[in-house]
């Protein structure tokens, strides 16, 4: 039986993408923290600072 996707909100992915931009800690750390994918964070990061109209 396959797993439900998650759906986040965009308070969280506003959370992640503020945390990355910040540059205080790796991507890596960040991911596990919010138990997310680093590809996910870094995905979040670069529409961030594309458009912050999104969020």
């Amino acid at each position: 039986m396959k797993a439900k996707r998650k759906r986040h909100d965009n308070n969280f992915k506003a959370r992640v993408a503020l945390e990355a931009l910040k540059k205080i800690r790796s991507i890596q750390e960040i991911a596990q923290e919010f138990k997310v994918h680093p590809a996910q964070v870094s995905k979040l990061k670069k529409k961030f600072e594309e458009d912050l109209s999104i969020f």
